[in-house]
């Protein structure tokens, strides 16, 4: 098998040929059709996030074909498409396992952190937490929904059913998440980079009621934001565009530190909250929803070789959508 290795943070990925891996007991192994590249993949890169593992995969945002099943398996069965998403096991046991919050698991595993992931031509998955892909015909579409998806969801269900929603960052996970949105009825208000005409097009094309720059206040206070930019300073920002009782919702892994402010643009029942992971039931939820609400990934497109151009292009915003690396 070919795999793009990561060695050393901060260096970029190494293509290698490694020999098969065959699944133990209760995996399986999954030739991969397409792997999406996250910004989460950018933070185990530039080792942002503590306490993964070196040399690893990266890729979590896999959807491939089940080739074999390891010992104790028995589906999904081979020829099966899966997504197989950054939640790569839980114990089980835990305090928060035990309370159906696994996403918060005491002693998780991480798909492409902590365990290899999908910047290969195979991987190796727990069997439970590979989801069937029925209907999804498409795997470069269907990569971007296994994180930018899931977690455009999760954050979705935090921040409530109010009808206008700011999302601050318009890349994979907010312009799937903005066809949603759309597909509810909901109003959204995109806000991206200064100057990023095409972000902003992207989300005016996809129904938004307003595009424009992160700094620039909405025409109307939101009912609720979600922040998908790793960028500490759109906490206030957000703050500020939030009616009374409004919530500001974290949506990434890692964030520059929020700055100070004052308490005032908290006041009045504002509230921030953040979000961690996924669930298993969330991957239901909305693997079930996704196709009903029309959901389509914007892709870019980079053969495997290339994955360390395709984390390259997203750190500087050059695509819209979401990268896709295929093998």
């Amino acid at each position: 098998m070919s795999a793009m290795v990561l060695h050393s943070t901060g260096a970029p990925l190494v293509l290698e040929q490694r020999p098969l891996p065959a699944p133990g007991a209760g995996e399986i192994r999954v030739r991969i059709e397409a792997c999406a590249v996250c910004r989460t993949d950018l933070h185990v890169v530039d080792g942002e996030l503590p306490e993964g593992k070196l040399p690893v995969v990266p890729g979590h945002e896999i959807v491939g074909r089940v080739d074999a099943l390891g010992p104790g398996v028995e589906g999904p069965a081979a020829g099966t498409r899966v997504g197989v998403p950054w939640l790569g096991h839980t114990c089980g046991h835990c305090p928060y396992c035990a309370q159906d919050r696994e996403n918060l698991c005491d002693a998780p595993e991480f798909t492409g952190f902590t365990r290899d992931g999908g910047f290969a031509t195979h991987v190796i998955a727990d069997a439970a937490y590979a989801f069937p892909l029925d209907g999804f015909d498409d795997p470069i579409a269907a990569a971007p929904l296994m994180c930018a998806g899931l977690i455009g969801w999760r954050s979705l269900k935090m921040a409530g059913d109010g009808k206008r929603i700011g999302l601050y960052g318009f890349g994979a996970a907010a312009h799937l998440l903005a066809q949603v949105l759309q597909w509810q009825g909901r109003e959204v208000y995109a806000f991206t980079r200064a100057g990023d005409t095409g972000a902003q097009a992207l989300a005016l094309r996809l129904g938004a009621a307003w595009a424009g720059a992160s700094e620039e206040p909405p025409p109307v206070l939101l009912d609720a934001a979600i922040i998908f930019a790793p960028v500490g300073a759109l906490v206030p920002t957000a703050l500020r565009a939030v009616r009374k009782g409004g919530r500001v919702v974290c949506g990434g892994i890692h964030m520059s530190d929020i700055p100070s402010f004052p308490y005032s643009i908290l006041w009045e029942e504002r509230q921030i909250v953040s979000v961690a992971n996924l669930t298993r039931a969330d991957a239901t939820e909305f693997l079930a929803l996704a196709p009903k609400a029309g959901v389509r990934a914007e892709t870019a497109v980079y053969p495997l070789t290339r994955a360390n151009e395709a984390l390259d292009d997203l750190r500087h915003g050059r695509f819209q959508g979401a990268a896709v690396l295929v093998p």
